[in-house]
Parts: C-alpha cells; structure tokens; sequence
C-alpha cells in the first residue's frame, strides 16, 4: 500500500493498546472486546490502576499497529510481565509472566463468537459485568479469536518471537554515544496511541496519564494540545510518516472560524476558544518534510498539502489578533460569553505555554488589546520564522505568490522587531513593556530570534556567549526555563525546570547560525540527562529536573512520567550524525563511536554509523558515503540522476553516484568543496 492510499496510521481496527484507561492490555475493534491483565492483591484484582506513580515500572517495545507490545508492572512485591501480539487482525496472543497470581479479565463486548483459550490452570472468579480468571504463579499464555480460527495458544511462543523481530525492524534504533535513545522516543509516541470514538480515529494526546481523569490526570479521556501536537508530530517523522502526517493534522480540524488553532481541545472542556499557543506548526512540519527524503522527489508532499492551507491561516491570525504594545506581537486571551476566565493575565500566560513563567510577573491584561502589556521577543521570532517555513511549503505546493507575500512580510516584521526588541545594554533581545522598557528577566525564549535571523552572525554569536553561561542558561543541565541568576528561578514547572521545546527551538536557533560549538555542547549535556531518567526510571519527561537529586515522580512535581515531546532531546541528538536542513543534509561524525539506523525516508532506510575511522551512510543497506570523522558533509540531495554537496574540514571523503558504479573520492583540507556525483 502507497503512502497516499491512507493520509495517517494506524488505522482504528484489531487489537492494539487502544483504552487510555490501560497499559496492561488490549482492545478490538471495531467490536470493543477487551482483554486486561493484573494481580490478585488482598482487596481483589488489580488491572487498570498502573501508572508512573502506581506500579508501572517499564514499557518494552510496541508496535504502531499494536502487533507487539511489551509492558512490566508491579503490585505490592509482585510483578507481571506482558507480551502482547494483537494488530489488525482478530487473533491476540498474549504471555503473562506473574511472581504471584495473575489475573484475566474480558469485558467492554458480549464475547459470542470469540473463543479465548485460557492457561490450563486458570480458574474462573466473579468480577462485575465481565468475565475473570485466576492464573497460578509463573507463566501463561492465551489466545483470543473469533470462533473455529485455525491455530492457538501453542503458537504464542512463535507468534511473539516473530512480532517482536518485525517491530524491531520497523522502528529506528541508536547504539554507541546516542545508547537506546531511539528506544525511549519511540516508546513515548506508541504508548499514547489511543482510541477515541468521539472523533472516530486513534490519536497520540500528551499522555495517557495526562489526560485521563481515571489514570488521575486532568481532562475525561482525551485532550489534544497545539504545539504539543506539533512537537509530538515531528517526533513521530522518526518513526512512519503516514503516523507523522496524522499526528500533526490531528488538532487542525478543532481551528476556529478565524484560523485560530486552539491551545487545547478535549471531551469534557471543550475547545480554548480564547487563546491559542505559540505558532510552531510550520516550523516543525516543514523539519519532518525535510527529513523525509534526501530530495523533494521523495519527501512527503501530502503531509505540506494536508496542513498548509490551516497553518497558513493561523500564521494570519497572530497579527490580526494579537497586536500588542509598539504594534509587536503579546500573548493574548479574547473575551469569550460565558467564559469568565477568559481575557485575563493567567490565560493569555497559558497562550505562551509557559504557564507560570517569571517571564511574565510584572506583566498585565490589557483590555483594549486582549493582550498583555508585553512585547513578546519569543513570540514575534517565532512568528517570524513560521512566515520563513510557511514561505518555503508554499514553494513545494507552486503557490509563489504566497510564498513572495511571506517573505515579504517577515522580512518586515524582522527589521521591526529586531530594532524594538534589541537591548545595546543588555545585549540581546529582550520582552519590551509598553512603557518601552526591555525587561529583565530571561529564559530560553530569547534565544529564539536566532531561528529568526534576526541578529547578524556577530551578535549572534555574542548573545550565546552571553546567555549560555553556566549561571545564566548554561552549565551542566543547560536551558532552564528561568535563568538560574533571576531571583525568581525556582526550578519548579516553568521557573526552571528544563524542557524539551525550549531546548529543541534554541538548539535550532543556535544551529541555524552555525554556532556549532554551543548547539553541540547543549545536546550532550541534554542527551545525558535524558538518558540518566530513562535508565534510572524508564521515563521520558514532561520536563526535567535542573538539579541533579530532584525527584519528579510524584503528583506535584508536575512532570508527566511518558510524554512525547520530552523525546525532542533525542532528536536533537540524532541531527549531531544526520540533519535534514532547509539546503540538504548534514552529516558528520560526532566524535565518538554511535549509530542512528531505520530512519523511514521516501527513499528507503536511512542509517548513520561512525566509528574511530570513518562516518558511513547507507540507504537500505547501499552505501551513500564514507567520511573521514574530521569531514562534514551539509547540503546534501540525492535525486534519481545525481548528488550533490559540500565538504568541509579536513580528510577523505567517498561519494557514491546514484545507481552505484565507482564512487567519487575527494580530498578536503580545510577549504569547502561542492560536489556533484
């Protein structure tokens, strides 16, 4: 099947881990049987209260169309191991391995026509409204299909050596300096693959915890948010680009009459109908555009055609609804009937995504502008930059004019901003009052105008100087979301905990003005505490701690324990060995051992591998090239009759012509060289 023949995955039929309420099993549809699976403790079964901060203790490979999964739970001393093999079948097999006695529960169908073959010692008991049995210590296995299917249970052990090996074939991985980081972003996205039959479709909200009030979080059972949304898409490129192209449509249909996209829309609350939230859409659809192909010829066009014409319009919104002081951008909140938390200072705080940021402390609601009293440096180089990539999708879709019209606009909005918002004393840009004073406080967001272009390379350069210092935004757990020297740094939520989209935007700030010793710097660090919770607690953070002894697990904390777009740290980390930017890609060794394999492009597989002699890049298996690790390759494309690139640095470099046949070999030493094979 074509990548245009379904616009996203996976497709809402045969078992997979569809019920946000459960890890710990799996759902059919369309007929909504269900299968769980728990521990007999001393008050009865225990099956859907799992948890971070109840008994989840690992999540091991899943599958996008829930072919495998893999989960480990705890009980008070007992423990239960999961493997899973469902998909779009009707047929799941299931092992559970239990120190005590484990339990099995169908329910949420009439289970006429279905056969469940039990474990031989499973012992029926009475649970409301369902069908349970009791399973002896040790290991089990079952199966579940509809009547007179050939096969059962016997095959289980087959069936999941078999399922784990395709998924592990289907997902990308990483060895070496990048460790099992591929493992941890993966496992962040497929976990929160659910169901919701409101909308008809599977979806990935922020979490599973997150938004169900049954696993105690704070909406009914789903929600969407917009730049998480956004983020979580781009993720997502890594794994399958039809799964990428649904996850970033997923919020655009809950836009408003305006092109609004709403800060968040869910089942019980409803829609933001008066905010929204920083406009990363074009920014992140056209970084997942990019990195699927090694040319426009093979990049996923449809993903620019499905999302241009909802992220064009909300780009038109900003400035028609959130002008602020000085004609800048500010975040905003408008009056809605029936909302009386709406057109207030908290709300428009909540349309920053930085909810209780020191950023804005002394700021206020202006009434007659629906915004705060606050220029906003973040905002508005965002904005910018979404007018840069809005500029470059509508070149891929020959709408020139468009294009032209965008250009034209930001590079405006950059001459405007740049002269407002720069502060000579502070030496870089800073929010800007309405009594025209630049405010004092800092954070990540003011590394953003890099993505905007907005300071020559001089100041640029100057300004990471500057706020990359350790007790600044530096240091070994560097971008806090407060500087650490503000008297208001907390290192709580967002008055200094350290989060992926910040670091994500500054980092690609950063890269963007080739400050390759600072962006490098940064993902290490960033990597290493990613790495450091993963393995110490199998999570991938809401946000993560800017001391090291923090504990995130509890309620408080307000750190979500699988949260998609914590994974960005590993992206990041990925673009140190391969790129994909707006004039091709970059690949270079990260100087040491590492490899990044299975990355999907319309092209093949992707796979990066540097060791002590050499970077290699292969596609599907066939070489691309082979650098010295002292030569960088940017500008990358490979189309059906040619490639081409520049090289820089200093050693050999191998270059293999489309088609294969004799590679091209150069000689780099220190001057760039552009090739063409």
């Amino acid at each position: 099947m074509s990548h245009d023949d379904h616009p996203h995955a996976p497709a809402p039929v045969g078992w997979n881990t569809w019920d946000v309420r459960f890890h710990t099993g799996m759902s059919h549809l369309p007929s909504g049987l269900r299968v769980r699976f728990g521990v007999m403790g001393p008050d009865g079964p225990l099956t859907d209260g799992f948890t971070w901060r109840d008994g989840l203790v690992r999540l091991g490979p899943h599958a996008l169309d829930g072919s495998y999964a893999e989960a480990l739970v705890r009980a008070g001393d007992d423990t239960l191991r999961l493997q899973l093999a469902g998909g779009a079948g009707d047929i799941l097999h299931a092992r559970l391995a239990c120190t005590g006695e484990a339990v099995i529960v169908l329910d949420g169908a009439a289970p006429d026509g279905w056969h469940v073959e039990l474990p031989p010692a499973a012992e029926p008991f009475d649970v409301p409204d369902a069908l349970a049995w009791r399973v002896p210590p040790g290991s089990a296995e079952l199966r579940v299909a509809p009547e007179g299917t050939p096969g059962g249970a016997a095959d289980t052990t087959a069936v999941l050596a078999d399922r784990l090996a395709a998924t592990e074939a289907q997902l990308p991985h990483t060895e070496g300096w990048l460790d099992d980081s591929a493992d941890a972003l993966t496992r962040a996205l497929l976990w929160n693959v659910v169901h919701v039959p409101d909308l008809g479709r599977a979806v990935t909200p922020t979490s599973r915890d997150f938004v169900s009030t049954e696993r105690r979080g704070f909406y009914g059972s789903w929600a969407l948010h917009a730049w998480d949304t956004f983020f979580t898409g781009l993720a997502a490129s890594t794994v399958d680009r039809d799964y990428a192209r649904g996850v970033f449509t997923q919020i655009l249909p809950h836009a408003t009459a305006t092109g609004m996209i709403p800060n968040r829309v869910s089942d019980d609350r409803g829609r933001t109908d008066d905010r929204s939230q920083p406009p990363v859409g074009a920014l992140t659809v056209l970084k997942a555009y990019l990195a699927g192909g090694l040319s426009d010829a093979t990049r996923d066009r449809r993903l620019v055609a499905d999302t241009f014409p909802a992220l064009l319009a909300w780009h038109d919104w900003w400035p028609a609804a959130r002008r602020g002081p000085h004609g800048l951008l500010a975040w905003g909140s408008d009056p809605i009937p029936g909302d009386p938390e709406s057109a207030t200072l908290d709300r428009a705080k909540r349309e920053s995504g930085l909810d209780d940021s020191p950023m804005y402390d002394e700021a206020a609601y202006d009434p007659a502008t629906h915004c705060m009293d606050l220029a906003d440096a973040g905002l508005n180089a965002l904005h910018i930059a979404d007018a840069d990539a809005l500029a470059q999708l509508a070149g891929v879709l020959g709408e020139h004019d468009t294009a032209a019209r965008l250009r034209a606009e930001a590079a405006d909005a950059r001459t405007r901003a740049d002269a407002l918002l720069w502060s000579a004393d502070q030496g870089g840009h800073r929010n800007l009052t309405a009594a025209g004073k630049h405010d004092p406080h800092i954070s990540p967001t003011l590394l953003y105008p890099l993505l905007a272009a907005m300071p020559d390379a001089e100041r640029a350069a100057a300004v990471a100087d500057s706020l990359l210092r350790p007790g600044v935004l530096g240091g070994e757990r560097p971008l806090p979301s407060t500087a650490r020297d503000d008297p208001a740094f907390a290192a709580t939520y967002w008055r200094g905990r350290i989060w992926a989209p910040m670091a994500y935007l500054a980092v690609e700030g950063l890269r963007r003005n080739g400050l390759t010793d600072h962006s490098r710097s940064v993902v290490r660090a960033l990597l290493r505490l990613f790495l450091t919770e993963w393995h110490d607690h199998s999570h991938v953070r809401e946000n993560y701690p800017a001391h090291s002894g923090e504990d995130l697990t509890g309620l408080p904390a307000r750190s979500d324990g699988l949260m998609a777009w914590g994974g960005l740290l590993a992206l990041l980390a990925f673009g140190e060995l391969a790129d994909a930017r707006e004039d091709g890609w970059r690949f270079a060794h990260p100087g040491e051992p590492a490899a990044l394999t299975g990355l999907p492009l319309g092209d093949g597989r992707l796979a990066v591998h540097a060791d002590a002699d050499a970077l290699t890049v292969t596609l599907d298996g066939l070489p691309l090239l082979r650098a010295d690790p002292g030569v960088t390759v940017t500008g990358y494309a490979r189309t059906a009759d040619r490639v081409t690139g520049t090289a820089h640095g200093h050693g050999t470099l191998a270059v293999t012509p489309p088609g294969g046949g004799p590679p091209l070999r150069l000689a780099v030493d220190g001057a760039p060289v552009p090739f063409t094979a």
